[in-house]
């Protein structure tokens, strides 16, 4: 317990309070969170939390800060400007679900905890713009007539929200993960396809 605890490098000791932090604010939000009860769950006296993040403030953006480099990462792996455009779309479309079903707690903290807590919301709406551009980009290279930017843009900014609330679906276990990856591809691809100001832009044709 607290009184207890080995002495373990900085580095160590940082990820393990990040880790008890990210669980109890997806369980109780950050307004019933207390400094008390993450110590509690990292094991970890009240003074040496504080000693390490000086405020509850402080230790969520730390939190956000980490949980938004591990989303972007599954994100960056899953895109492949080499693949062809409807097999890049299902890549990133499964990277990004298989990220909030395997890190559902990571998933609540980002997108329900942050987003409804006015200090940090920034922080989330940063990460869902680069998001959103990566889909964009995705859009624009399979397109085989020009459209304007605000075409791909919005276009992606439907996906990406067709894309969170299945998430969220996934994140309360409504829903498995293949279930979900193969009906937001089918919305991604329709939602391709009608991309342009007169519904008129195909997709690329893709070499079988």
């Amino acid at each position: 317990m607290a009184g207890g605890t080995k002495r373990l490098p900085r580095a160590v000791r940082e990820q393990q309070m990040l880790d008890a932090a990210v669980t109890v604010f997806a369980e109780n939000g950050f307004r019933d969170t207390s400094m008390d009860s993450i110590a509690a769950k990292a094991e970890i006296s009240k003074p040496m939390l504080y000693l390490y993040y000086g405020s509850k403030d402080e230790l969520f953006a730390a939190c956000i800060e980490r949980e938004s480099s591990k989303f972007m990462d599954a994100m960056s792996i899953g895109f492949n400007p080499a693949l062809r455009q409807r097999d890049q779309a299902r890549t990133v479309i499964k990277e990004f679900l298989r990220f909030v079903d395997e890190n559902q707690e990571s998933w609540r903290v980002l997108y329900r905890v942050a987003v409804g807590t006015t200090n940090f919301s920034d922080l989330v709406t940063t990460s869902r713009k680069r998001i959103t551009e990566m889909v964009a980009v995705l859009i624009k290279r399979g397109t085989t007539v020009d459209a304007d930017d605000i075409d791909f843009e919005l276009t992606a900014v439907a996906l990406v929200g067709a894309g969170e609330a299945v998430a969220d679906r996934i994140s309360e276990g409504d829903v498995d993960l293949e279930t979900a990856t193969d009906l937001l591809v089918g919305i991604t691809w329709r939602g391709l396809k009608g991309v342009g100001t007169h519904g008129n832009v195909e997709p690329a044709a893709e070499n079988t």
